[in-house]
């Protein structure tokens, strides 16, 4: 699956009277890893949820604006949600497996898609599985629930079940921030590898994971977008005297 061209044009987001994200423009790189960093309740991970219209299914919420993916808006309201969500992954702050077998994890996404076939359905669970380096821990044990897994295990299973419907664009929620050392190191790993075929926008309030694993870096602060630049100038030599405030933690 090849990456997909990913931008927003003046994007707001609403909860009822309350504008939580401000007329943000950005391009996104494909095959790259961006990082939205601010503080809490700054709208970093509102922001994300807009990328693939999980605002939708919040009461009051409503958008202003546009999402381009590829020459497509979909914010339009005649969009394909559910084939929108297949074509753009989430991954949650919490590792969150479905109450099913670590196969039927996987398998789930491709069959509602209409994937049958045994054989097809195994080559895509053994694939996704290789995919987030867990195919060796878990190859002899795929009928046991998923539940079962360690948390930094779930996660990459959570991330494997993503990819399982061939998605362009994977979205991640501080997806390593409920996880020990040992784990975060292993998904941060993982999100290296993965933006080899995937475009990726991952929120994170932890500084260090922004400067290790993102190729470029936007610093939000109350709902608006303040600076979005190449990581490694955001962390050395940034434009705005808030952002190095933030990045220093001088405030935030």
């Amino acid at each position: 699956m090849s990456a997909q061209g990913l931008s927003t044009n003046n994007l707001s987001v609403f909860y009822g009277e309350k504008q939580a994200v401000k007329k943000v423009s950005m391009d996104f790189e494909e095959r790259s890893v961006t990082a939205l960093i601010g503080p809490s309740g700054c709208g970093k991970s509102t922001f994300l949820r807009s990328l693939n219209r999980m605002n939708d299914l919040i009461s009051g919420a409503r958008i202003e604006g546009e999402v381009w993916i590829g020459d497509k808006n979909i914010c339009d309201p005649h969009t394909d949600v559910v084939r929108l969500r297949q074509r753009i992954g989430m991954v949650w702050q919490k590792p969150n497996p479905f109450h099913k077998s670590i196969y039927e994890n996987i398998a789930f996404g491709p069959r509602y898609h209409g994937v049958k076939g045994r054989k097809q359905l195994d080559e895509i669970v053994e694939t996704c599985l290789r995919k987030t380096a867990l195919w060796d821990e878990v190859k002899d044990r795929l009928s046991q629930s998923g539940l079962a897994l360690s948390g930094g295990q779930q996660q990459r299973l959570c991330i494997a079940r993503s990819l399982a419907v061939q998605p362009n664009i994977l979205l991640m929620d501080e997806p390593a921030s409920a996880l020990d050392p040992v784990s975060t190191a292993k998904i941060e790993e993982l999100i290296s590898e993965l933006k080899k075929d995937y475009t990726i926008v991952i929120v994170t309030h932890n500084m260090q994971q922004a400067a290790r694993v993102s190729d470029r870096t936007a610093f939000f602060f109350l709902g608006d977008l303040i600076e979005y630049d190449d990581t490694q100038k955001m962390f050395t030599n940034p434009s705005k005297k808030s952002t190095d405030d933030y990045i220093s933690g001088r405030f935030g």
